[in-house]
């Protein structure tokens, strides 16, 4: 076994496995001079970091169950004028979720809202933070379920552990008396940890869904006021994510027109 098989056979015992994909370009690098013994070393360390990021992001991401994979690199500032392009900038800095602020995207259908939030926690997922995506429909059922078999504790939880939790959908329709003391009691419980929010309707709008209105001014006074509020308006945003097919336009001279 030559030294280099023994050396790979050593990082593969050591789970060391970013060194071990680098290592023949690390040594052609040392072999030509390029890299001294400290050098060599320090960048095969730093290969190894590299790798172990990208695993972390990546299992952070899976973990958030995302119905789709956004950045915010990708989101499509020029889809409309009455964006709030600034504000939505601010946002992803992240600065939020430091201080433990909310977010309530609300705007038409298909103007971006999901795809903004999903962007915002795929974000979050690269700066080492925990994210879960669900649907409010899908947040109220699993609640409910707890409310069943005894576990809403556990489940109420784990919903407060992630750093940033994102629930899409809200305010499509009325909520039961049950649905809105759990929504309530999230919420509340998740006070000072950053939630995004999506709705078609103003958080002003949100009132009569509720059959407790004292639990509606309770739960929408704490939600308006620690949580960033933007209207996001315009055309649809959902054609320029449309698959292409032969004859349509470029993507973009037809996203624009």
């Amino acid at each position: 076994m030559t030294e280099t098989h023994q050396l790979q056979a050593t990082l593969r015992a050591l789970s060391l496995s970013g060194m071990l994909d680098t290592l023949e370009a690390r040594l052609a690098q040392a072999h030509a001079g390029e890299l001294g013994h400290l050098q060599f070393l320090q960048v095969l360390c730093e290969d190894e970091i590299a790798r172990r990021a990208a695993a972390a992001v990546t299992r952070r991401v899976r973990a958030a169950h995302f119905t789709e994979i956004t950045t915010i690199e990708e989101f499509d500032f020029t889809v409309s004028a009455k964006l709030p392009v600034a504000a939505i900038r601010d946002l992803a800095t992240l600065r939020f979720l430091d201080a433990g602020d909310g977010i309530v995207l609300h705007g038409p259908v298909g103007v971006g809202k999901s795809h903004l939030a999903q962007a915002l926690g795929h974000l979050a997922c690269r700066r080492n933070h925990s994210v879960s995506f669900t649907t409010a429909s899908a947040l109220l059922g699993h609640l409910a379920g707890g409310h069943a078999d005894r576990s809403f504790g556990a489940r109420l939880r784990r919903l407060l552990a992630v750093d940033l939790l994102v629930i899409d959908d809200v305010a499509l329709r009325p909520f039961t008396d049950s649905q809105a003391d759990d929504l309530y009691e999230l919420a509340t419980a998740r006070a000072g940890r950053s939630t995004i929010y999506t709705a078609n309707r103003a958080p002003a709008d949100w009132y009569p869904l509720f059959p407790n209105p004292v639990i509606a001014e309770s739960l929408l006074d704490r939600l308006i006021n620690s949580s960033h509020v933007l209207l996001l308006d315009g055309p649809s945003y959902r054609p320029r994510k449309r698959p292409r097919r032969p004859g349509d336009p470029s993507n973009d001279d037809g996203a624009r027109r």
